[in-house]
C-alpha cells in the first residue's frame, strides 16, 4: 500500500498523522513505543483515566523529553475530539460501554476510529460502521490483533480466486477451562498469583483470554467482516498444528471438524489430554483456501504448500502477532488512504454471556474473565431469537432468576437499567439488524 512513502512525504512537509490515544495500557503503550521511530506520526493527545500514568507509560516505553512535551495528557476523552487538532483516534480502553461512546463520538467529529477494543465492536460495531460510513470516516480493526490479521489473510485468499474454508486464529484451550476464574487462571499460565501481580498483569484480562470469551469475541468481529459465519453451537477448539490446518478444518462430510464452508474456528494448542499440539498456531492466525480448479492444486504440490489428502484444501498462516507494535498501518491505512484493515459490515456473530456455574436470582454478574460468566459465540440470528445477554453488558447486572451452569443468559433474566448509553446503543443495533435478517 506505499504507506511508508506517503508517510515519509507527510514528514517533509510538516504536516504529521496526528493521533488521539484512549487508554494507555498494555495495548496503547505498545504502540507508543513505535511512535519515536516513526517519522511523519504524532501523538498529539493521551487520554487516559490517569494522566500521570499515561506520562509514565511514555518514559517506560523510552519517549525522549521533547516528544513528552509537546503531547498533551488529559483525562477527558470526550473533550479531546471536541476540541480537534487530532485525524485519527485510537480507542484502547477495554471497557465496552466506554467504547462504544467514545467511538460515537469520533464519528460525530468526523474523525477515523480505530477499534482496538473489540468488545465494543462486537456489542454494536455492525451500527457504528454503519454510522462511520455514512459520516465519511473510517471505523477500523487494529492491526496486530489477530481479527484485523485474519481478515488480511482472508482478503488475500479472496482477491489471488480462492474460495476461504475457514479462517481464524490459535488460542491454548481446554474444555475445563470455561469455568476458570480469576482465583485459578493463573495456575493454568504457570505462574503464582506473586509472581503475575509483580508483572502488572490483571487476573481476570487474563482469565478472558483463557476461559473462551476472547476467542469467542474475536471470531465474531472475524465474522462480522469477513461473511463468514459461525459455527451453530459455538466454537469447537479442534487440536491443530500448522501442518494440520488443511486436514482438520475442512467439512465433517470430508473427514474434518468444520461444521460448513466459510466458517471461523479457533485452533487449540493443546490435545485434549493436556499434551502439546506439534508445530502449535498459539500466537498465530490462519486461513484455509480451496484449490478453485485441478491446475491450481496441482500448483499447491509443486510448490510444497501443506494440503489435505486429497491435495485441494491448503492453509496459509502468520504464526505471531505484534498486537500494540503493529498499531501504525490502521492508522496510516485511515489516514492517508481512508481504508480500514478490517471492517464490520454485517451482524453475523455475536457473543452471549453464559453461566460458569450455577447461578442464583440475585447475584451479580461480574463480567467478562470473571467468576460468573463466559462468553459464547453464536450465529447472530440465534443470538436474536435466543433473547442472548451480550458479554458486553454482563457487568454489574443483577439475575432475576436462577441460570444453570453452561446455559446461555438472556435480557429477560436480568434487571436492565434502560437509560444507559451502552444498552441504548445495543438495543438500537439489534432492532435495526433484526430487521435487515428478517428481510434476507
Amino acid at each position: 500500500m506505499y504507506l511508508y512513502q506517503e508517510l515519509a512525504t507527510r514528514a517533509e512537509q510538516g504536516n504529521p498523522v496526528r493521533v488521539g490515544l484512549i487508554g494507555a495500557g498494555k495495548f496503547g503503550s505498545m504502540f507508543l513505543s513505535q511512535v519515536p521511530t516513526t517519522p511523519g506520526l504524532e501523538v498529539a493527545v493521551i487520554a487516559d483515566l490517569d494522566p500521570a500514568r499515561a506520562l509514565e507509560s511514555c518514559k517506560t516505553v523510552g519517549w525522549p523529553d521533547d516528544l513528552i512535551d509537546k503531547t498533551r495528557f488529559v483525562d477527558d476523552a470526550m473533550a479531546m475530539m471536541q476540541t480537534g487538532g487530532v485525524d485519527v483516534v485510537v480507542e484502547a480502553t477495554g471497557n465496552p460501554a466506554v467504547g462504544l461512546t467514545h467511538a460515537r463520538e469520533a464519528i460525530r467529529n468526523r474523525l477515523h476510529i480505530i477499534m482496538v477494543n473489540v468488545e465494543a465492536d462486537v456489542l454494536a460495531g455492525p451500527l457504528l460502521a454503519d454510522e462511520a460510513r455514512q459520516a465519511g470516516v473510517v471505523y477500523s480493526m487494529a492491526y496486530g490483533d489477530q481479527p484485523a490479521l485474519t481478515c488480511e489473510l482472508v482478503e488475500w485468499a479472496r482477491a489471488t480466486g480462492f474460495d476461504v474454508v475457514a479462517a481464524g486464529k490459535g488460542t491454548k484451550y481446554l474444555p475445563e477451562y470455561h469455568s476458570s476464574t480469576p482465583d485459578t487462571v493463573w495456575d493454568h499460565y504457570g505462574l503464582t498469583p506473586e509472581q503475575a501481580a509483580e508483572a502488572g498483569m490483571n487476573s481476570q484480562m487474563f482469565n478472558s483470554f483463557l476461559d473462551g470469551t476472547k476467542s469467542a469475541l474475536e471470531m465474531a468481529a472475524i465474522a462480522n467482516a469477513t461473511g463468514l459465519t459461525p459455527p451453530p453451537d459455538g466454537l469447537l477448539f479442534p487440536p491443530a498444528g500448522m501442518d494440520d490446518l488443511a486436514h482438520t478444518l475442512r467439512p465433517q462430510s470430508e473427514g474434518g471438524r468444520l461444521h460448513h464452508k466459510g466458517q471461523v474456528e479457533v485452533v487449540s494448542s493443546l490435545e485434549r489430554d493436556g499434551r502439546p499440539v506439534f508445530k502449535d498456531l498459539r500466537w498465530g492466525v490462519y486461513v484455509v483456501i480451496e484449490a478453485p480448479n485441478d491446475y491450481a492444486a496441482g500448483c499447491f504440490r509443486q510448490y510444497g504448500m501443506n494440503t489435505d489428502d486429497s491435495g485441494r484444501y491448503s492453509a496459509m498462516f502468520k504464526p505471531f502477532h505484534l498486537i500494540g507494535l503493529e498499531l501504525n498501518i490502521s492508522i496510516l491505512s485511515a489516514a492517508l488512504f481512508n481504508k480500514p484493515t478490517g471492517m464490520t459490515d454485517g451482524f453475523r456473530g455475536d457473543v452471549v454471556a453464559t453461566a460458569k456455574r450455577d447461578l442464583k436470582a440475585g447475584e451479580m454478574l461480574d463480567g467478562e474473565g470473571g467468576f460468573t460468566v463466559w462468553g459464547r459465540l453464536y450465529p447472530a440470528d440465534t443470538s436474536l431469537r435466543l433473547g442472548g445477554l451480550p458479554i458486553g453488558l454482563a457487568q454489574n447486572m443483577k439475575l432475576k432468576t436462577n441460570i444453570s451452569a453452561d446455559h446461555p443468559i438472556r435480557w429477560q433474566d436480568v434487571e436492565i437499567d434502560e437509560t444507559l448509553d451502552a444498552v441504548k446503543i445495543r438495543r438500537e443495533m439489534e432492532s435495526r439488524f433484526r430487521v435487515r435478517h428478517a428481510a434476507e
